[in-house]
């Protein structure tokens, strides 16, 4: 069966990242992340990022974006976020059942909140019937593909500090986004003032492990014991960080981004031929949303299997990865063009 558009969580693991395994597969090494592949991991994200950078391997993205939001809200607090934002729509709930706050959806622009939907949040500061505002949460890539430009980001920054909130930053496809903007990490992170990371690189040929980065070690003061408790914790860690190691040499991360990044404008071209097909976003990073006839979505989705995304408007959303070829892509335009017919 041809290779689908349903997300780069369905692509299979780089070489590369598999290969890294077999590197570090060899005796016996000290356990929960004191070791050296572990150590040398944790040095190329303080690198990245600064050295006072406290870095935190986890299990998966949820793990991720629980961990960064538990070490710095209690329960009377809310978070705010996009209506479409991982956090509020697909992660069941987790980040209500472990923070115990309260998520405060706002309308997103293009995919992006904006400062103007986050101050019509921001009342109830020391009203003790009113929960807490205290962290804003945004993604990037967010979930219509659409890219946060650094001003953004630090006007959003700049608000919640001056309200004593904090900016976390879902970055689960971060590597697309930096590939995007043309920027290194920190230049739309912590130099935008982002206070605390949630690092990908499963949608971007990793197996699993992602990593949570503190850009103030002093948030970060409980999140080893929350790590723990949230069962993120991994007693192997050594085949994390030597993902992560192999993620980074030779900008591995950047290879595997623009390459999907490329294939979805190759994808953006090609649909945009079809008089039939109506792109509802801009084309950003790797993820195209489109409306497309509903008759040919079932059996288009036989051959080449992707995700509706509002199926009143008949909105689907087709994601490249890593390993998507031109070869897929004209197929599948291919295949669009016969059920046209």
């Amino acid at each position: 069966m041809p290779k689908g558009f349903a997300s780069d969580n369905n692509s299979g693991v780089h070489p590369a990242i598999l290969k890294s395994f077999e590197q570090v597969n060899k005796g016996h090494v000290v356990g929960y992340g004191d070791d050296m592949y572990t150590e040398k991991a944790i040095a190329k994200l303080k690198q990245e990022f600064g050295e006072e950078t406290a870095v935190f391997f986890v299990f998966n993205g949820t793990g991720a974006n629980i961990i960064s939001l538990s070490s710095v809200a209690s329960s009377y607090h809310s978070i705010l976020c996009a209506e479409t934002a991982h956090i509020q729509e697909d992660e069941c709930g987790a980040p209500e059942k472990f923070t115990g706050c309260k998520l405060l959806p706002i309308e997103p622009v293009n995919g992006k909140i904006t400062v103007e939907g986050v101050e019509k949040h921001l009342y109830g500061f020391d009203f003790e019937h009113h929960s807490q505002p205290k962290v804003v949460s945004i993604s990037q890539v967010t979930e219509m593909g659409t890219v946060y430009q650094p001003q953004e980001i630090k006007a959003i920054a700049n608000l919640a500090h001056k309200h004593n909130m904090h900016l976390h930053m879902d970055g689960a496809r971060i590597a697309n986004a930096a590939v995007a903007l043309d920027l290194p990490f920190k230049a739309f992170t912590k130099d935008c003032e982002v206070d605390i990371l949630s690092f990908g690189g499963t949608k971007n040929g990793m197996m699993m492990g992602e990593a949570v980065l503190f850009f103030n070690p002093e948030l970060a003061v409980n999140s080893k014991y929350i790590r723990k408790q949230s069962m993120q914790l991994f007693s192997k860690m050594r085949f994390v960080g030597a993902q992560f190691l192999a993620y980074f040499e030779n900008n591995l991360w950047k290879e595997n981004a623009a390459h999907a990044n490329r294939m979805a404008k190759i994808l953006e071209a090609e649909t945009r031929k079809i008089p039939q097909i109506k792109l509802t976003q801009e084309v950003e990073a790797n993820g195209i949303f489109a409306i497309i006839p509903k008759e040919i979505i079932k059996p288009l989705q036989e051959k080449y299997f992707f995700y509706v995304w509002n199926e009143e408007l008949s909105e689907v959303r087709w994601m490249t990865s890593f390993d998507t070829t031109e070869d897929d892509i004209y197929g599948f335009v291919k295949s669009i063009k016969e059920l046209l017919n």
